[in-house]
């Protein structure tokens, strides 16, 4: 279904976002990932987190976690927690912009960027600290001894602290703003909210709806507009200049779900079947990096185009 058939008016929102889909697979350290090699020169310091953290009385050591995914079990039992002093940050993924059309430049031209989580939390409200660092590709390339094994935090309080290793399949798709508030004029909403209506009532509980199945695809994702299903849209602005901030990467622990099923590839869908019982393809294909954001929320990566250098801003949403 073409959107703008349907909201012409829409023309002028549209945009690109490049969807990552992961699926499990053995990247390398100079390929675009999730949960793979970093591309790290051996006598850069590895990230660390140094804030206070949330001391933990029991986890799952990594290579554990590792072990039993590879035989398709559940990790064994917790063991008491050895965690003490800083935590090594979790590579998350690695994107060069050779691989991901859209992505945006860093700076100094940086091609290269990768994203890290603390594996701990943080504070009364479990808070999570995630750190990004741009590179240049070429020149990281030709560091002459390369990191082999990053440190990695003893232990993970749940399972989903660690990332499997993903490859990617990039695709560009069109993207429109979530329709809530004043991301669009009030009457092209109230259209919108009009015709999502005239859907359910038409077609029932599998029927399309623009904020699901046409408008923002789930996913990690660059670029594009941010979803705001959890908190409504919200105004993201430089803390260092205060230029509103951009999209750079939507991180997402599901390829999708039940609300937004319909973008599942072909490749995981039987064609014999329809709306959301045509789903195949498992845990593999739903939820492939193995990683959560919240409860389930999408964590929006967002950066300043006015001056890359400032310091991005993470939005659970």
């Amino acid at each position: 279904m073409s959107v703008e058939a349907v909201f012409p008016e829409l023309a002028p929102y549209r945009a690109r976002t490049t969807r990552l889909h992961p699926r499990p697979g053995r990247p390398g350290r100079r390929d675009s990932h999730i949960g793979g090699p970093m591309l790290w020169p051996a006598d850069e310091p590895w990230p660390l987190c140094h804030e206070p953290h949330r001391r933990e009385t029991e986890g799952y050591a990594p290579d554990e976690i590792r072990s039993a995914r590879a035989a398709g079990v559940w990790p064994p039992s917790r063991q008491p927690s050895r965690d003490d002093g800083p935590a090594p940050f979790t590579g998350l993924a690695q994107l060069f912009r050779r691989d991901i059309p859209g992505l945006a430049c860093g700076p100094d031209g940086a091609d290269l960027v990768q994203l890290f989580r603390c594996p701990l939390t943080h504070g009364p409200h479990l808070e999570r600290r995630y750190h990004l660092r741009w590179r240049q590709a070429a020149r990281t390339e030709r560091a002459e001894h390369l990191l082999a094994a990053p440190p990695e935090a003893p232990l993970l309080r749940w399972e989903h602290e660690l990332p499997e290793p993903c490859v990617l399949h990039p695709e560009e798709v069109d993207t429109y703003p979530w329709a809530e508030n004043d991301t669009l004029p009030a009457p092209l909403i109230a259209r919108i909210d009009a015709w999502d209506d005239a859907q359910v009532a038409e077609h029932g509980p599998d029927a399309p709806s623009y904020q699901y199945d046409l408008s923002i695809p789930p996913g990690w994702r660059v670029g594009g507009y941010p979803s705001w299903a959890s908190t409504g849209p919200m105004a993201i602005d430089c803390a260092s200049c205060g230029a509103p901030m951009e999209l750079l990467l939507t991180a997402d622990g599901y390829e999708w779900d039940g609300g937004s099923h319909s973008w599942a590839p072909r490749e995981d869908r039987d064609p014999l079947l329809r709306g959301k019982a045509s789903i195949r393809g498992g845990f593999s294909a739903a939820q492939p990096a193995r990683l959560r954001f919240g409860r389930d929320r999408d964590l929006h990566v967002f950066v300043c185009p006015a001056e890359p250098g400032h310091p991005p801003r993470w939005v659970l949403a």
